[in-house]
Formats: C-alpha cells, sequence, structure tokens
C-alpha cells in the first residue's frame, strides 16, 4: 500500500485554493462567538436532517424551521456566506477525490450527493 501517496495527496489538498481559502475564512468567521456557535448549530441540525431523510423519514416541521431559519441569518453576514460558499467547494473537491479513489478500488458505496 502506497501511505506516501496518500500524505502526498492530503498536502496537496492543503495546499489547495479551496483548502486554503476555506480554512482562512473559518478562522475569520470563528474568531466572533456568537457566530461560531450559530455555525456549530447549523452544522448539527444540518446533520440531524440528513440522517433523517437517510432514514426515510420526514424531519420535524419545527427542527426544519429552525434549520431555515439560521440558515437565514448565517447567509445574511457576507463573512460567514463566503465561509459556508468556501465549504461547500471544498466539500465538492472532496467528494469527487473520493468518489474517483473508491471507483478505483471497485467499490460500490453510495455516496449521498455525488452521482455514480
Amino acid at each position: 500500500m502506497q501511505y506516501d501517496r496518500a500524505h502526498a495527496l492530503a498536502q496537496d489538498i492543503r495546499q489547495s485554493e479551496e483548502y486554503q481559502t476555506y480554512h482562512r475564512l473559518r478562522e475569520e468567521v470563528n474568531r466572533d462567538e456568537t457566530t461560531a456557535a450559530l455555525l456549530k448549530e447549523h452544522k448539527k441540525l444540518s446533520a440531524a436532517l440528513q440522517m433523517t431523510a437517510l432514514a426515510g423519514q420526514q424531519p420535524p416541521a419545527e427542527d426544519m424551521q429552525r434549520f431555515q431559519g439560521l440558515t437565514t441569518v448565517l447567509f445574511a453576514n457576507p463573512a460567514v456566506s463566503q465561509y459556508m460558499m468556501a465549504e461547500m467547494r471544498l466539500q465538492q473537491m472532496l467528494g469527487d477525490i473520493l468518489k474517483i479513489i473508491t471507483e478505483a478500488a471497485d467499490l460500490d458505496i453510495p455516496l449521498p450527493g455525488i452521482d455514480g
């Protein structure tokens, strides 16, 4: 197994424009404790909603309303909006890399949000 190549890939990811932008913006938005707490709550709620959807269930209406409200508040702040978009671009890049690796290994792993 070529673990040195995996480490080189990790280094390439850290040096990518997507990661550099994400990291810089993350540091910026997390300086404000309130914003950091709202982002943390948004991520937790997003994960819970995704798990509910993957289980084939309908999420509670109050959770959906809370998520939509948090999303609106967060995207109203230009710095936070830029950060969240940078995070999405980084996630897309990592999803593409994971798809390439799983295809190379001939694994049939369903990856939500990634065509396969």
